[in-house]
């Protein structure tokens, strides 16, 4: 059974002036991996669930994200499949992996378990938990904004003494990009525990003097059981077991005194630096514009007008001098599809599984286009037709002026997420799916498709856009490799790990060099051809360990490109120097839309939307 709002009325007595709770228990589960290849992680919750069903003692159980292994809507379904045979209530959240790598950007998520957060009083506690990303790019945990404004008015509601245990699937610390905007709102109240999944193991916590439990993963690895924890909730404490399904439960292995706190809402904690942006007084910010959700895309400027969406499914455009709201309009889902713009059309893809084109003058519908899934792939327009990968295993070939179907390719085996790049007659572009293809633009009949020789779906070229030169492909996909590929056979030219690149490419304006980011630092250049050579030069750039697709754009001599941290970076590719750095966000930033080498617009996953100009 699963209750997504559950008040149950407590009963609270005084002793001594502190307010006590009835004891009760209730069951913490985290990181049950739905999806494994032997089917061992469906074994393993079934097991706890069956255990559970055994028990008397307990009045809900809490699973904190990291259900699924790749957010697939039928790993999804079986996971609701076991745990709804549960004879209490349970509360669920996502975790990375159900959003990261999801066909429906978290869609589904929402529609298939009621909802991607809960609320709800027991004995007189207050229970709150809320989704954490990534969603759909690579990147940092992250705490959507529209979950952090959700938790703002939620708390607002209730009385600062009220005990709350608050729940995310991440740690509250820096494994999350904006820590701190939960944190900030948890000490405001009588937060009695955190508590999380993702370490996959039991450990014990303070965030920032908010007492904190990491509870372990289901899964069994090398034990012949899996196991979760067991909270029993007394008047003076909370404390915590680990349960073994079917064989024992351990001793208490951690604890919280349950009393009433006063956070010093004055104590300083480490929090983001913007001192970088001293440095560098030459760049400013000439608008920035919040939205109240995740921008997980690069905006368009069309028009005299910056275009984009964000993860409550609105499209949004900004007068481009002044960054003001000129129309909104909204789809159905959430939005992770870059737009693209031709004349006065603008078009993008929604997770309700359509292909919008929006008027970019007024913001109003001119056709969509229902494809048999969410839509998180990023158009290319070209010659009059418009190419776009969905979640339905479909690549489409659409005209721009009514959006009717030219032609369809079907037979992949993961979604689309990135941008389709076009050479003489083929289309390139990558699924999740280990595939690499290449289509007639003509037919979309395949012509040939190439993988890295990975089983791993986490590892396919599917967030990289490609890169073409001279009839040949550069990709880098996260298995660490530059690899060229010929653009007419699919046939590897060559592959090298000299440095460890990651997903995040770019080609110099001569043709004569890709660039890409590695995951330490370092901006790396190898000369374009179809022999293997060492590479042309290396920077360290000192942007510490990194991971985000974000693409290198160059412009006017300069290499343009955002980090995980809110950082933006121009370089001097000539030189192996960095122009300037600009810090505008703790989030991901999205490739940037670089307009001159003066001018560009950021937007980041929290919601912040930028033109930065130089002097």
């Amino acid at each position: 059974m699963k209750y997504t709002f559950l008040f149950v009325l407590g009963l609270i007595f005084l002793t001594g002036g502190h307010a006590q709770v009835i004891p009760f228990h209730f069951a913490l589960v985290s990181d049950t991996h739905i999806g494994s290849p032997n089917g061992g992680a469906e074994q393993d919750l079934r097991r706890t669930v069956a255990d559970i069903n055994q028990r008397k003692d307990l009045a809900f159980v809490v699973i904190t994200g990291d259900i699924t292994e790749l957010g697939k809507n039928e790993q999804l379904r079986l996971a609701k499949q076991i745990l709804d045979s549960l004879h209490i209530p349970y509360y669920i959240i996502p975790g990375n992996h159900d959003t990261g790598w999801s066909e429906s950007g978290g869609f589904d998520f929402t529609e298939i378990f009621g909802s991607d957060h809960f609320l709800f009083d027991y004995h007189g506690i207050r229970f709150m938990g809320c989704a954490s990303g990534p969603y759909v790019r690579m990147s940092d945990g992250h705490i959507p904004r529209d979950a952090i404004n959700w938790m703002k008015t939620e708390l607002a509601k209730i009385p600062a003494s009220q005990p709350l245990i608050f729940f995310n699937h991440y740690p509250i610390d820096n494994s999350l990009d904006n820590w701190y905007d939960a944190l900030d709102l948890l000490k405001q109240h009588n937060t009695i525990a955190i508590l999380c999944g993702h370490g996959h193991a039991n450990h014990a916590y303070r965030f920032e003097d908010i007492p904190g439990v990491m509870g372990r993963s289901n899964l069994r690895v090398k034990d012949p059981v899996g196991g979760y924890n067991l909270v029993e909730v007394r008047t003076d404490s909370i404390l915590f077991s680990e349960r073994r399904p079917g064989v024992r439960t351990l001793p208490v292995w951690t604890g919280i005194r349950l009393e009433e706190h006063h956070y010093d809402l004055q104590k300083k904690f480490p929090r983001p630096s913007y001192a970088v942006n001293d440095s560098f007084p030459e760049v400013t910010a000439r608008w920035t514009y919040s939205s109240d959700a995740n921008v997980i895309s690069t905006p368009v400027v069309t028009d005299g007008l910056v275009i984009f969406g964000n993860s409550r499914g609105m499209v949004c455009a900004l007068d481009e001098l002044s960054g003001k709201k000129v129309w909104e309009q909204a789809t159905g889902a959430a939005i992770y599809s870059s737009p693209a713009a031709e004349g006065n059309r603008v078009i993008l893809g929604s997770a309700d599984g359509k292909v919008y084109c929006l008027d970019s003058r007024t913001g109003k519908v001119m056709w969509t286009f229902a494809a048999k899934a969410a839509v998180l792939g990023c158009p290319l327009i070209y010659h009059e037709k418009v190419y776009i990968g969905a979640s339905d295993h479909r690549f489409y070939a659409l005209s721009l002026q009514t959006g009717h179907e030219t032609w369809e390719m079907n037979g992949l085996e993961g979604p689309v997420v990135s941008t389709p790049v076009i050479t003489g007659r083929e289309l390139v572009f990558g699924a999740w799916d280990t595939y690499l293809y290449a289509v007639d633009t003509a037919d979309g009949r395949l012509l040939w498709k190439w993988s890295n020789g990975s089983p791993i779906a986490n590892y396919s070229p599917a967030s990289c856009v490609p890169l073409i030169h001279n009839n040949t492909i550069y990709i880098a996909a996260p298995d660490r490799y530059m690899t060229a590929i010929d653009a007419l056979t699919g046939k590897t030219l060559w592959r090298t790990s000299e440095s460890a690149v990651r997903e995040s490419t770019g080609m110099s304006a001569d043709g004569q060099l890709v660039y890409a980011k590695t995951m330490t630092d370092t901006i790396v250049a190898f000369h374009t051809g179809r022999e293997k050579e060492p590479a042309a030069w290396k920077m360290d750039a000192g942007f510490g360990y990194e991971h985000v697709p974000s693409m290198l754009v160059e412009k006017d001599g300069l290499v343009f490109f955002g980090t995980r941290n809110g950082r933006v970076y121009a370089i001097d590719p000539a030189r192996q120097r960095i122009a300037w750095i600009h810090k505008i966000d703790n989030a991901m930033v999205n490739t940037v839309r670089v307009l001159s080498g003066k001018r560009l617009v950021a937007a980041t996953m929290d919601g912040k939307v930028t033109l930065l100009e130089t002097r």
